[in-house]
């Protein structure tokens, strides 16, 4: 079983650096996928109330006999639930779902920007860190810009931000401001839904080191000092999106790799995504 790094947040808190994202897992088999991942060694788990899916993430948690303390489980607040009282009920109702008395990682979704919402959402979050129910707290999706407007009204730095990342997005000075700050880096959709995986430079490094495309791209996240939370619901991927800390990318071949950066998105963009 894969001995998983940590990596300390700026509240001391360690989240695994590689864990399992269940993001469009449908509910009804989502106990059955998420007991394949923590049998082949993943001990952090990233759902949302927007997956509708945190029951099947729940059920498959009690199921496993694995001691709470060695699991990570992240969520995250949906758009519709922005705002400060509406964010505490929200927080209710995942914690319901999920049938745990705690969450590891509480994050926004979704930053908002035009709503103008952030801030006051965020000081419900602070408060449910500060109540001890949410080991950690932070954003998905937010940038430098929506930070900085954070930091105006909020007491506590974001522990994380959740934002899409991969070799053709590599979010370079995202990444150098939050160096600055102490959040830590995590990559949605680390192997951009899969688009990559044919490109020529990730075959010729796969060719080389003996390993599949998206092991690749998955060491090359670990070597950055992201967090990155892969998808899969075939067994067969699952354990292989694992089994990454047997080799490392030279240098040359990181570099190689940077040159892939095209600013390519696959999902929405945070200045303008606003559903509900």
């Amino acid at each position: 079983m894969a001995d998983v790094p940590t990596i300390r947040l700026n509240n001391d808190v360690k989240i695994p650096q590689l864990g399992f994202g269940v993001w469009q897992v449908p509910a009804d088999g989502t106990a059955k996928v998420v007991t394949t991942a923590l049998e082949a060694g993943y001990r952090s788990i990233d759902t949302a109330a927007m997956y509708q899916n945190e029951a099947g993430v729940g059920e498959a948690i009690r199921a496993s006999g694995i001691p709470r303390e060695e699991l990570f489980v992240t969520t995250k607040l949906w758009n519709a639930h922005h705002g400060y009282d509406k964010a505490l009920k929200a927080f209710d109702t995942s914690l319901a779902a999920l049938g745990l008395e705690q969450i590891d990682l509480y994050l926004i979704h979704w930053p908002l920007p035009r709503r103008g919402s952030a801030g006051e959402t965020y000081r419900a979050l602070e408060a449910i860190h500060r109540d001890g129910r949410a080991r950690a707290i932070g954003v998905s999706n937010f940038t430098a810009a929506h930070l900085r407007s954070l930091f105006e009204e909020t007491e506590i730095v974001p522990a994380v931000n959740q934002v899409e990342l991969h070799p053709a997005l590599q979010q370079v000075p995202l990444r150098e401001f939050h160096a600055e700050h102490g959040i830590v880096t995590e990559a949605w959709s680390p192997l951009a839904k899969g688009s990559l995986l044919g490109e020529k430079t990730i075959t010729a490094l796969s060719s080389k080191y003996g390993k599949s495309p998206a092991q690749i791209v998955l060491r090359w996240h670990l070597q950055l000092g992201n967090v990155a939370i892969p998808k899969s619901v075939t067994p067969s991927r699952i354990a292989e999106n694992i089994d990454v800390f047997d080799f490392e990318l030279a240098d040359d071949d990181m570099l190689v790799i940077a040159e892939l950066d095209d600013g390519t998105r696959t999902g929405p963009d945070p200045d303008t995504f606003d559903y509900a």
